[in-house]
């Protein structure tokens, strides 16, 4: 014999319901938060679009790491000195800008491994003729004053023959000097060229020079975290995904043997 169920019971079964609605099913992991800190106006890293929105290659990516591991995400905007001091205190739970590993910085905070190698590169005139340093013999190069690439051109300038070093401070007139043929070729840091040049035809990055450094999440010193993103980075190098925004935001594919697509290990100091 069974009994409509009275005032108690449907009192009870809102309960439980509700109970169920506020913390999910048995065994269910409520999403936790990710709070990735970025000095927001680092393009093509982590920039604002024409309508607000927070966007880029490191924005894109850290979206996919935090919905891999089942968490939401929001990115806090801080000066790129202040992003050391904001994971050893907790404020965030990692950070994001075109950071590069180094010894010195693995004292005192973690990364998990690199996704982006930021080397120098060689851009000319597309119509140059002009497909690597052997073609610079004999003629002159830019460079940013101080840079890597000043750097670079300073030490092998006679090794590539180069006839004169040329220095500007930034990007904008070195490319107009390369433009007007006042200079022929210039170095300075490929994301920056690739992103530069990939609806720009008339020029072209010829030549990728390798310098070491190389872009990645970090961390609190031995954060947790650690791990668990380096693994989701592993999957989605595997995937092709980091190689996918390579290509949406430098207009290229990204070299087989670059951290982009190569599986790497976990930075120890």
């Amino acid at each position: 014999m069974r009994f409509a169920p009275g005032p108690v019971t449907r009192r009870l079964a809102l309960v439980l319901a509700l109970g169920a609605t506020a913390f999910g099913a048995p065994g269910a992991r409520a999403a936790d938060t990710l709070k990735v800190g970025a000095n927001i106006g680092n393009l093509p890293w982590e920039f604002q679009d024409a309508h607000g929105d927070t966007v880029g290659f490191e924005v894109d990516l850290m979206k996919e790491v935090a919905k891999r591991l089942g968490d939401d995400v929001t990115f806090i905007n801080i000066p790129f000195t202040g992003l050391f001091a904001a994971v050893q205190s907790g404020q965030i739970d990692a950070a994001v800008s075109s950071i590069t590993i180094t010894p010195k910085r693995l004292a005192s905070v973690s990364f998990a491994q690199p996704y982006y190698d930021s080397d120098q590169s060689l851009t000319v005139m597309a119509k140059s003729g002009i497909s690597g340093l052997k073609g610079m013999a004999g003629k002159t190069v830019g460079v940013d004053t101080g840079s890597t690439g000043d750097i670079y051109a300073t030490q092998h300038g006679a090794d590539d023959k180069f006839a004169d070093i040329r220095r500007y401070e930034g990007l904008a007139p070195a490319m107009l000097d390369l433009a007007a043929g006042r200079i022929d070729g210039y170095v300075s840091d490929i994301p920056a060229l690739q992103y530069y040049v990939k609806d720009k035809p008339v020029y072209k990055v010829v030549e990728r020079i390798p310098t070491g450094e190389r872009y990645s999440v970090m961390f609190a010193k031995d954060s947790p975290l650690v791990g668990k993103v380096d693994a989701v980075l592993t999957t989605l190098k595997s995937e092709g995904y980091i190689a996918k925004l390579h290509e949406t935001w430098f207009g290229v594919a990204p070299e087989a043997s670059t951290s982009t697509v190569a599986k790497a290990e976990i930075p120890k100091p």
